[in-house]
């Protein structure tokens, strides 16, 4: 029946033909000129409707055109062919043309391929040839007799690319066909999609005559991936196939996106009922058509005479006008107008056609209404119903695209893009495949038969402040709850792609309490696949785990530290006013003290004030009362020095006192790890970790010395006991557990020593899995938009409490704050003195002459000194007769 109606429709073209010869002879009447063109169409072709469109379409241009311009001293003249979907009847066609026809330019073929071979014989015959409906980029540049009056597929790409660029899908896979037209994209797509930093993950390749086990094959391949992201460019015949097949085997479910290039978006509305359902979902571009009267009245017209050509025809009941059909009507009007411009200069000339006629079969007469036709072809411009005409380098001028979604029977549109402004800013709402409103992000973890990812999170008694498990007796499901849950999930959600994963619980020991796996292992199990995939939990990265497990970038810090309690000075301690100062400055202060009050009696002396014991009085009491009752200059000086420093030292010493008697002071009962080691103190750390190797290979403690913990209240009891009670002296972990201990018990315990720095806590998963580096990604962009740190605020799981500290008092007043004031005392009162001293020696009479006799001996400077240091009782001159008794005594 299906092949009846395909001849019925034959023989009305041939009708046609018929018309078109009766009106060329009507306009040899008329003394109108004729410009034979030969149309090669798919006519007949069950596949293909481009070729029936777009001859009903030229047939109206036709009869518009002329109707529209009664004057016009030209007419085209149509002899038609059909191609029979065949590069080789394509060619027979063209070369009946061109040799018995002799005609002046051809319009068509419908196909690339077709295109690649005919557009060669145009060159040689200087025929041009126009086609409406081969969009292949690779085709213009190669001949210029070649003319391309539809949209080349090389426009199209970029609104492609910008469609994945505004949804920001990383990788996408190609589908094409294994022809002209599904080759030509490839390069301009590529480029396009590289520009938007798209990658493409694969290129699947279908021969144009693929079977349908070849089809499902490579669609479960591209299943099995993880891109989700699919362009599809091929003709009608094989997309129709592939999407038939992609619904069967699921993939046209939520999560995948389908994106259709403008030839099977054009063509949507003469699929059947079953690839329309097939369909439902998928995105598509197509040139945007500005609406006009002219369209409208076009549109009626065509539909008409189109739907009563194919009354019979179930599969062909078009919803709206083929942009093919556009570019067919703008085609003729524009041919229509070059003939008109070149008139009747329509001679040819023959070049050696018998030669030629012998030498190939492919000879034919060389045309020279042809390239006039040509050159006046490519200066037409005017509005066309597809859009303004303009041809540029012998290809119809780049247009806007409209962006529409399938939905129903309907291609829904939702945006558009232009050239100069890109794809529209604000989209409205997609139905995407399995009737989803959720943008799909592209990627997921390839899940058949329901196989998610097997996250692995640790189950243990204590220390699940940051991670809790709890499995639920009578359902046997577990709850996971808890900071890195959060973390988790939340990076996992940011991924530009989905992934499927459930939590599986790692118990570390037995409900009868003994141990069966620690950290170590679970990492282990994750590098083995069996029964884990991945794993979170606070798993620090170490040398030996990286070795048969990959881990993401860390998303929370790491380093060890120790902890050990602290206890308070006790203030009433006897020796307490001794603290404020140094012993240094202590037995400092004393030396001078002695000094000063030596040289305050020997002045004293000289000046005869007072008796012995009242000199030793005012020594005592002077530095706290200066400058009572002294009347010589050199004294005060002393003095006065003196009870500055005093005064200081006084001040000092009293602010210092009442600082440590006012405020108690912290101290660790442990102030150096090391000698934690040297003593063989007790230490403990979490059990299940990594540890116990560190403490016994970093840090060198004994095995025998290493408690572990499963609680932090065990550790925190442990802690209260002491190493000496059958406790510990110190506690080890990493910085996490280390914060929320100290926070729980404010005040109680410090950090004492160096925190030996460690990679924080990270992600595990299988050696090469493809997740970890998009999820180190995600976890940066987490941490730099403040998600993780909002997280961490969010779950605080302990009122915020600062670590004590063991300054909190001040500390001992040292001898170098006071260095200079005593250099200073120290020197007035040497100075004062020497002064004192010479000032004696000067007031004998004959020391003049004495110490300019180089043959007399010290005695006399030895019998002054010591006259110098007694008391003067009467007069303070000196008795010179006396002295020199005393020396010849001596």
């Amino acid at each position: 029946m299906h092949s009846l109606l395909l001849h019925l429709y034959t023989a009305l073209l041939l009708l046609l033909n018929l018309s078109t010869a009766q009106n060329s002879s009507t306009s040899k009447s008329s003394n109108k000129i004729d410009f034979n063109v030969g149309v090669i169409l798919d006519l007949a072709s069950p596949d293909s409707p481009v070729g029936r469109i777009g001859m009903s379409c030229l047939s109206i241009a036709r009869s518009d055109f002329y109707s529209l311009h009664p004057d016009y001293k030209t007419s085209l003249v149509f002899h038609i062919r059909d191609s029979n979907n065949s590069v080789v009847d394509a060619a027979a066609a063209a070369l009946d043309l061109l040799q018995e026809v002799k005609v002046d330019a051809i319009i068509g073929p419908q196909q690339s391929t077709q295109v690649d071979f005919l557009m060669d014989l145009g060159e040689r015959a200087r025929v041009p040839i126009i086609s409406f409906s081969a969009t292949s980029p690779s085709l213009v540049p190669r001949n210029p007799f070649f003319v391309q009056t539809a949209q080349s597929d090389a426009t199209q790409v970029q609104a492609i690319a910008s469609i994945v660029e505004a949804f920001k899908w990383a990788q996408v896979v190609i589908v094409y066909e294994e022809t002209e037209f599904g080759n030509g994209i490839i390069p301009s797509l590529s480029n396009s999609l590289q520009d938007a930093h798209v990658r493409v993950s694969y290129r699947s390749v279908f021969p144009k005559s693929a079977t349908d086990d070849f089809i499902g094959k490579e669609l479960y391949k591209m299943m099995a991936m993880q891109t989700r992201v699919f362009l599809v460019h091929t003709s009608q015949s094989l997309g129709k196939r592939v999407f038939l097949k992609a619904r069967e085997l699921g993939m046209m479910s939520e999560g995948y996106v389908w994106i259709v290039t403008s030839g099977l978006t054009d063509l949507f509305n003469l699929v059947d009922s079953d690839v329309v359902e097939a369909m439902q979902g998928v995105i598509g571009v197509r040139p945007l058509i500005p609406k006009s009267k002219e369209f409208e009245s076009f549109a009626s017209r065509w539909f008409r005479k189109f739907l009563l050509a194919n009354e019979n025809h179930t599969m062909i009941k078009p919803i709206e006008v083929s942009v093919f059909g556009l570019w067919a009507y703008d085609t003729f009007w524009a041919l229509a107008m070059a003939a008109e411009r070149v008139g009747n200069n329509i001679t040819r000339v023959t070049k050696n056609g018998a030669d030629v006629a012998h030498a190939s079969p492919f000879a034919t007469e060389v045309s020279e209404t042809g390239p006039k036709i040509l050159e006046a072809l490519l200066k037409i411009k005017f509005p066309g119903l597809a859009g303004e005409f303009s041809l540029v380098n012998g290809q119809l001028e780049q247009t806007s695209y409209e962006i529409v979604n399938v939905v129903g029977r309907n291609e829904r549109q939702v945006g558009t893009w232009a050239p100069s402004s890109g794809i529209s800013k604000n989209l409205k709402s997609i139905i995407w495949p399995g009737d989803s409103t959720k943008e799909p992000k592209g990627w997921e973890i390839p899940v058949i038969n329901g196989k998610k990812l097997r996250i692995g999170v640790p189950k243990k008694p204590g220390f699940n402040e940051f991670l809790k498990v709890e499995i639920d007796p009578k359902t046997n499901t577990s709850n996971v709850s808890g900071y890195y849950r959060e973390v988790f999930d939340a990076v996992m959600n940011s991924l530009p792609y989905y992934v499927p994963y459930d939590y599986v619980p790692y118990p570390f020991f037995n409900s009868n309490g003994s141990k069966t796996g620690n950290y170590d292992n679970l990492v282990h199990e994750v590098s083995l696949q069996e029964n884990y995939d991945g794993a979170l939990g606070d798993i620090t990265i170490t040398a030996t785990r990286s070795t048969y497990a990959d881990f993401t970038l860390p998303y929370a810090e790491g380093g060890v530290a120790s902890i050990v309690p602290v206890k308070y000075e006790d203030v009433n301690n006897i020796f307490t006013f001794l603290e404020p100062l140094t012993i240094e400055l202590w037995l400092t202060m004393a030396v001078f003290y002695i000094s000063t009050a030596l040289a305050i009696w020997i002045l004293a002396n000289r000046t005869n004030v007072g008796s012995p014991a009242q000199h030793a009085g005012m020594v005592c009491y002077f530095p706290f009362f200066p400058g009572e009752g002294i009347e010589a200059n050199l004294l005060c000086l002393i003095l006065v020095t003196w009870a500055f420093v005093a005064s200081l030292l006084n001040s000092t010493y009293t602010a210092s006192l009442s600082s440590r008697i006012t405020v108690a002071r912290l101290r660790p009962m442990v102030t150096d790890v090391s000698q934690l080691v040297k003593n063989g103190h007790f230490v403990g750390c979490q059990e299940g970790s990594f540890l116990f190797d560190f403490l016994k290979t970093t840090l060198k403690f004994d095995e025998a010395k290493i408690k572990m913990f499963k609680s932090a209240e065990a550790c925190e009891e442990a802690l209260s006991l002491g190493s000496k009670n059958g406790g510990v002296s110190a506690y080890y972990d990493v910085m996490p557990h280390i914060k929320l201990l100290l926070s729980r018990n404010c005040g109680k315990y410090m950090i004492v020593g160096p925190i030996h720095r460690t990679d924080g806590f990270a992600f595990a998963f299988s050696k090469g899995s493809p997740l970890v580096a998009d999820i180190s990604r995600a976890i940066i962009q987490r941490i730099e938009d403040g998600t993780i740190l909002e997280i961490e605020q969010r779950m605080t799981l302990g009122k915020e409490c600062s670590e004590p500290e063991t300054n909190s008092s001040p500390t001992s007043v040292t001898l170098r704050s006071f260095l200079v004031l005593f250099a200073i005392t120290g020197c007035v009162t040497l100075t004062c003195l020497l002064v004192s001293l010479l000032r004696h020696l000067h007031t004998k009479r004959s020391f003049p002459q004495r110490i300019s006799d180089f043959n007399s001996d010290v005695g006399f400077f030895v019998v002054s000194l010591r006259e110098y240091f007694k008391p003067n009782k009467t007069s303070s001159l000196p008795r010179t007769a006396d002295m020199q008794a005393e020396m010849d005594i001596m």
